[in-house]
């Protein structure tokens, strides 16, 4: 009814006239700092405290593995790691022939630095290893500087005036390995450099528009590059600008050379693959594990080559040999170093920014954070100790990170176990794929593109909210504005109101400044989501620690409460009874306990004068973070245009609504100082699931 109905809240504001010498003079808090001494200086910086930070963060495997939970980590990570290896073997083998380099070296790829990723990575769910974007630019550079016409070799048949051309396969491979290790070693270098620079954010000038499109694009000179493996045909392989336009061409004017049985090999392992990938996304929730259909159709197909003599009978092209065993390290040709400085920029760059992009997404699922500096450093370290062990340059893989995580992967312990698979079958059984066909291997290859090809369904989404990034335009040269944020200490006589935080910053929102607009939102409100959700873990673990070993020392003694009189069991029944009600009312009140004081954030857009697209997804991404913790979040400010430019974006769905938006931060205070910091469902599900909790654990005591 209206008259039960509560009334409005009233907005009214009476205050003096402010000018800015009176705000100058009167409510700037002063910043008055002594200077600090030499001494000082050294002891804060020389400590061991801070030793043993520097130590710590330049070796993450020390602040996990002394902790490590095996009895709740280790299978998981043995299923996963075991998977991943799987999966890896098959995938070095495919795209050492993107890389242009012997499939052997695929596997060192695979090796190396997944082993060196263990102790210095800080993501503990992506895959390290070849990735087909990164393969196929070092195969680009690899070619340019060691093209097919270097090695021609004419030899005479029979008579001076008949002669015959072929290419020296061995020199160029060894020249080409050359190539590719000392790019992978100048890569390397820049990694580690930029990471010890703290330039880790270099990433965010490459916004997920621009990756997509460039991974999108690359996958197609990918999927061409393919298509001679796939028909047998023999075309030189080009690059620089039109190449895969060279490439086609060449295919399809020599297509009626098609080895058929190599066309109905590839094309039979091809649709195997697709059929195998379709079951595993259908019943992902049922399989315990994904069906490893890349390693079926090696072995089946590497049996079949062999059992028929494929290669000698068909003329079918194989991946031949593969020496057993490592090659022992070498000291790189440095003297090629001139002319692959830009390259292995432009790849040391894009391996980083899909790396620490995807180790992001699982961080923010699993309630871990990972440093991006730290990863550069650790991807360099892989690329640069890696090379001088004949490997190419890698980066985490987006498919095998996937089956990594879904197969219970909890630690980089599932990578050091996929290496160790890797190890096992170049130690030991390499010489076994060397009948594989190479149609099977660029079956494996094109298949795993499909994901990449569905990134083309970007394209009607960003023409209907923004032509701007669909061009990938450089949006920094017009819409740069600095970073700063209000921080309420230096306003003398500005006072908090309890529960809340208000976040203004002078800047717009977009990609180059969207991760910078987060991290100094957690920093300067003191509420970090994902540290949230750490100790609500640890409550959750130490209730039930609590509740196990009391259910454990009821089952002790069963005689005790069974035994003695009727009164006597009927007074310390009640007495159990009441004791038990203290211990449950004390362990509801701690796992009901807000996990911060901090109930709103409200964010102040008013100086906010352009959002895209990759600026939308991070609030609404942090929406989400803080909604998961308990925590509101609210905007205000915004003007007209702003709010346009976001319904253009579609950012009012899911979890942001536009009764979070407010036309001032006053209106925003006032509602949040009305609304209780956790709402009546929440405490209701909360306090049922604790109730239950507590009667399954507690039935002896009940």
């Amino acid at each position: 009814r209206e008259e039960d109905a509560p009334p409005p809240l009233m907005y009214r504001v009476e205050r003096p006239v402010f000018d800015e010498a009176y705000l100058h003079t009167q409510l700037l808090h002063p910043r008055e700092r002594s200077p600090k001494t030499i001494r000082q200086r050294l002891a804060q910086h020389c400590s061991s405290e801070r030793a043993k930070a520097i130590a710590l963060s330049f070796l993450p495997i020390l602040t996990w593995l002394p902790s490590y939970p095996v009895k709740e980590y280790l299978f998981g990570d043995l299923v996963s790691g075991l998977s991943t290896g799987v999966m890896q073997l098959p995938q070095g083998l495919a795209y050492a022939m993107l890389a242009a380099v012997p499939p052997v070296y695929g596997l060192y790829s695979s090796f190396y630095p997944v082993l060196l990723y263990t102790f210095f990575g800080t993501s503990r769910h992506i895959s390290i290893g070849t990735f087909a974007v990164i393969s196929l630019m070092i195969g680009g550079v690899v070619v340019r500087e060691a093209p097919d016409s270097m090695f021609t070799i004419q030899a005479l048949n029979g008579t001076a005036t008949n002669t015959t051309v072929f290419i020296d396969t061995e020199a160029r491979d060894a020249r080409r390995v050359h190539v590719a290790v000392v790019l992978t070693t100048l890569v390397g270098v820049i990694q580690l450099v930029l990471g010890l620079l703290r330039f880790g954010f270099v990433a965010i000038y490459l916004t997920e528009p621009l990756v997509r499109g460039f991974t999108t694009a690359a996958a197609v000179h990918v999927f061409i590059s393919q298509l001679k493996y796939l028909l047998g045909i023999q075309t030189p392989r080009f690059s620089g600008p039109l190449s895969a336009l060279h490439s086609v061409t060449a295919v399809f004017s020599d297509i009626t050379s098609t080895n058929v049985t190599t066309l109905i090999v590839g094309g039979v392992c091809m649709v195997v693959l697709y059929c195998v990938k379709d079951l595993n996304e259908r019943f992902k929730k049922k399989l315990p594990v994904p069906i490893p259909g890349e390693i079926i159709v090696v072995m089946v197909s590497t049996g079949i080559s062999y059992g028929l003599s494929l290669s000698e009978n068909y003329q079918v092209d194989v991946v031949r040999t593969i020496p057993s065993g490592l090659l022992p390290p070498a000291i790189p040709d440095f003297s090629l170093l001139p002319n692959l400085v830009t390259d292995s920029i432009a790849i040391a760059v894009v391996g980083f920014s899909m790396g620490i992009s995807l180790a992001k997404i699982f961080a923010l699922k699993h309630g871990y954070s990972v440093d991006g500096n730290q990863e550069l450093i650790a991807l360099g370290l892989c690329n640069f100790v890696s090379s001088f062990s004949h490997t190419f340059a890698i980066t985490c893989s987006m498919s095998r990170s996937l089956v990594q995580e879904s197969t219970g992967g909890n630690t980089q312990i599932a990578g050091l176990l996929a290496s160790m698979v890797v190890l096992l079958v170049v130690v030991a059984i390499g010489f076994v794929f060397q009948p594989l066909p190479q149609t099977a291997l660029a079956a494996i290859i094109m298949v795993n593109l499909l994901g990449m090809f569905k990134q083309f369904r970007d394209i009607p989404a960003l023409w209907r909210t923004s032509k701007i990034e669909l061009v990938s335009l450089d949006q920094s040269t017009w819409c740069w504005m600095s970073s700063e944020t209000c921080d309420s200490a230096s306003l003398f006589q500005a006072a908090e109101c309890t529960g809340i935080k208000i976040f203004h910053s002078n800047s717009s929102i977009y990609f180059a400044n969207s991760d910078l607009y987060l991290n100094a939102l957690k920093e300067k409100t003191g509420v970090d989501p994902v540290h949230l959700q750490a100790i609500r873990k640890a409550r959750k673990r130490k209730l039930k620690k609590e509740s196990a070993e009391r259910e454990s020392q009821n089952h002790k003694s069963p005689q005790k409460m069974r035994g003695g009189s009727q009164n006597h069991l009927e007074g310390q029944g009640n007495g159990q009874v009441a004791e038990t009600h203290t211990e449950s009312d004390s362990e509801e009140t701690r796992f009901l306990e807000p996990l911060c004081p901090v109930h709103t954030l409200i964010l102040d857009w008013t100086p906010v004068n352009f959002i895209d697209s990759v600026g939308a997804k991070a609030i609404k991404l942090v929406i989400k973070e803080y909604a998961a913790v308990d925590v509101c979040v609210f905007i205000a400010g915004c003007s007209r245009t702003l709010l346009a430019e976001l319904r253009t974006l579609q950012f009012f769905t899911g979890v942001a609504t536009p009764e979070m938006v407010f036309p001032t931060v006053h209106d925003a205070v006032l509602h949040s100082r009305r609304r209780t910091p956790r709402s009546h469902w929440q405490f209701e599900v909360t306090q049922t699931f604790y109730y239950i909790y507590t009667a399954q654990k507690n039935k002896g005591n009940t």
